[in-house]
This record gives C-alpha cells, sequence and structure tokens, in this order.
C-alpha cells in the first residue's frame, strides 16, 4: 500500500496553537501522530513523507524513526535540513530529495513539499502532491493539487483515494 503524509511537525509546540490541533501538549500530540500512523501503515507499506516531518524535536529523531513503520520517503521540507543531517539518512528513508516525480499505472505523481502551479502531467491527470500549508486554504480549484498535510487528513498517513476525499472535503 502507499500512503502519504506532511507537516507533522513533530516536536514542535507552536504548531499545536498555529494550526489549531487538539492537543494540549507536544507530547501528547506527537504520541497521537505515530499512534495514528502505526494503525494503519505496515512493515512493508510506502510513506512519502512531503516534508517537515520534525521540527524543534527534543527526543532525538532516530527513536521516533524506529517506531514508525512502513518504508518511508522523505521529500525535504522547509524545517527538514536541520535534524535530517544528523541521521543515518539509508537506515531510515528508501530515499531523501526534494523532489520526486514518478508514474504508476499510467497517472505521473509529482511529489515537493511546496504547492507547486505547474507540475509533469498537470492537465492531464497527473497529480502534484504537497505539503507546507497546514490547514491554510490555497486555491485548489484544480483537483489534481493535494494537500497530503496532516492537519487536513486526520492527523495520519492515507491512500491516494482518502487524499482525495479528504481535500474536498477541506475546499467546501
Amino acid at each position: 500500500m502507499i500512503y502519504f503524509t506532511a507537516d507533522l511537525h513533530l516536536g514542535h509546540y507552536n504548531v499545536i496553537r498555529f494550526c489549531n490541533r487538539p492537543f494540549e501538549t507536544v507530547a501528547e500530540m506527537d504520541d497521537v501522530l505515530i499512534t495514528n500512523w502505526n494503525a494503519v501503515v505496515n512493515r512493508n507499506d510506502d510513506v512519502y513523507i512531503l516534508g517537515d516531518l520534525f521540527y524543534r524535536n527534543e527526543i532525538p529523531a532516530e527513536e521516533t524513526l524506529e517506531r514508525l513503520k512502513g518504508k518511508k520517503h522523505l521529500i525535504l521540507g522547509n524545517h527538514d535540513k536541520r535534524w535530517v543531517k544528523d541521521v543515518d539518512r539509508p537506515r531510515y528513508f528508501a530515499e531523501v530529495t526534494n523532489l520526486l516525480t514518478y508514474k504508476r499505472d499510467g497517472v505521473k505523481y509529482t511529489l515537493c513539499h511546496y504547492p507547486m502551479l505547474s507540475w509533469e502531467g498537470r492537465g492531464r491527470g497527473g497529480y502534484m502532491i504537497h505539503g507546507h500549508n497546514h490547514n491554510n486554504p490555497l486555491d485548489y480549484s484544480d483537483q489534481y493539487l493535494l494537500n497530503a498535510g496532516v492537519d487536513v487528513n486526520d492527523f495520519r498517513p492515507v491512500t491516494l483515494n482518502e487524499l482525495i476525499e479528504n481535500n474536498e472535503r477541506f475546499k467546501q
């Protein structure tokens, strides 16, 4: 199974207030995010993390990464630059990149932390999946521009179909 997620901000107290997350403490938020992740992701599943996995975390990233199931693919976000240089990337990630494009079942996918106005396959059924905006609305009139952020995806990694459904609900 393939899952998408973004903007977990594990360890970041202020994101609770900035995004109106329903948590009292960082420990509670981190515990819920990790529990939700492991409730849906299995060991052999692929999880595309579209940036900002950690920010200002006091617990070493390796401790949390050990707990998260699945084959993790990290697309770097603006808050990943510090912590990612201190971890053994090949041990924890199948790949680490700024931008990823691939084709599956005839559909093109562009994955980036930042939403893009144009991408390969736009207008021809290609998806642009991003993070960065949390629960701040963009012009989501393009049904193929999808926000993978946990704030609009029930605080857990989601499949493409769930991503589409959640983004439709978010637009309303």
